[in-house]
């Protein structure tokens, strides 16, 4: 059986008694128009190793299939795996199948220790955490093309002033160039969830924090949008507050929706310095 011998993926649940888990934040995208829309816009996809978190009954996987790529699909819900195993029977050898928690996978064993893309439509219970773990790599991936909430994928894209600018903005734009280049209604989903969706394309920088630069910027965003009305000097106290900003060259009585991901990094260079 090749790919397309296979059948409807509705076809493929009803044939397997499956149904998504709202304990796990499942929405299944079961139109293989959009899936290929999104397997166009993560191009090119020929021969590249590709992750894929949460593949549920696969329908993006199959997309992805399409366009020529490996993928290593994590499956958390062991109720999908004969379902996805039948895609792989398909696959001539590029679809692997593991069965994890994405939170706590290696992706470089899973990737061969090579270059590799994410690409999935991630349940939404673990869609920041899953992000921030990949931004957190020495290497990041090679490019990310990941669905989220709609809010969250505009927390992640904000430019500075904007009113959903905040830490996630920072420490993604200071990694990768972040855009939102797809939005999704709800009805797309099954079942269709109470928020809409929207795929967010990361590539990551030429230039971009070394690890210990980055977990400073993360103990810097996470104090001054704990506390994001107050000014620097007193958001920032516990981490140095006003000598902090001196040695930054950022002014005390600023806020931290007005400062640009720039300036963060200024501030977490000169609290890396400090400590």
């Amino acid at each position: 059986m090749s790919l397309a011998d296979l059948p409807p993926l509705r076809e493929s649940l009803e044939a397997h008694g499956l149904f998504a888990k709202k304990a796990f934040g499942q929405h299944f995208l079961l139109d293989l128009n959009i899936t290929r829309k999104i397997a166009r816009l993560a191009a090119p996809l020929e021969d590249v190793q590709v992750i894929e978190v949460g593949p549920g009954p696969g329908g993006l996987t199959r997309a992805l299939l399409e366009a020529g790529a490996r993928v290593t699909a994590v499956e958390k819900d062991a109720r999908f795996l004969p379902l996805l195993q039948e895609l792989a029977e398909a696959a001539d050898g590029r679809l692997t199948l593991i069965e994890a928690d994405a939170l706590t996978v290696d992706e470089d064993a899973l990737a061969g220790g090579g270059p590799f893309k994410v690409i999935s439509n991630l349940p939404y219970n673990v869609g920041t955490p899953l992000l921030i773990k990949w931004l957190s790599r020495p290497e990041p991936p090679a490019q990310m093309a990941l669905m989220f909430q709609r809010e969250v994928a505009q927390r992640i894209v904000a430019r500075v002033g904007e009113e959903a600018y905040g830490r996630l903005a920072v420490i993604s734009q200071a990694v990768c160039e972040a855009a939102l280049v797809m939005d999704l209604p709800a009805r797309a989903f099954t079942p269709p969830p109470k928020v809409a969706s929207a795929v967010v394309r990361l590539e990551p920088r030429a230039e971009r924090p070394a690890p210990a630069l980055l977990a400073s910027l993360e103990r810097i965003t996470a104090a001054a949008f704990g506390q994001r009305r107050k000014m620097l000097r007193s958001s920032l106290k516990a981490l140095g507050g006003e000598t902090l900003c001196e040695a930054a060259g950022i002014a005390a009585d600023r806020r931290a929706e007005t400062i640009p991901v720039s300036g963060f990094l200024d501030l977490a260079q000169a609290l890396l310095q400090r400590d």
